[in-house]
């Protein structure tokens, strides 16, 4: 119960410090707070002691591959929001990242079992 309480307090000071930097002089520092691994160190804490150290090294690297949903994600609120008001703009960039993610899981999937084979 005590680990499950420090999870929430991290997630916690994470949305605390987005709201505080937001309003800040350098606002755009905001942008660089959920980037913090706060939830990797988690979950690759978990997976390491919970697995072998091949899984904890595969979800390292589908971790790296999930930047590029993420990416998309960004590029897409840099270009919509051009074009459109907050909500449209955070909506259509939140489709985009789940078309990369489902693309992401599909390619993961189908690819994976030939990167634990090579690694053999």
């Amino acid at each position: 119960m005590a680990t499950l309480f420090f999870k929430c307090l991290l997630g916690a000071a994470a949305v605390l410090l987005i709201a505080l930097l937001s309003k800040s002089k350098s606002f755009y520092i905001a942008g660089l707070v959920p980037l913090f691994p706060t939830f990797a160190l988690i979950a690759h804490y978990i997976v390491g002691s919970e697995r072998s150290m091949e899984d904890l090294r595969m979800t390292a690297l589908f971790g790296l591959c999930s930047l590029v949903p993420y990416a998309g994600y960004l590029v897409a609120v840099y270009i919509l929001s051009y074009y459109h008001n907050l909500t449209a703009t955070l909506s259509l960039a939140t489709v985009v990242w789940l078309g990369c993610a489902g693309l992401l899981l599909v390619g993961w999937t189908r690819w994976s079992p030939l990167l634990v084979a090579n690694s053999l």
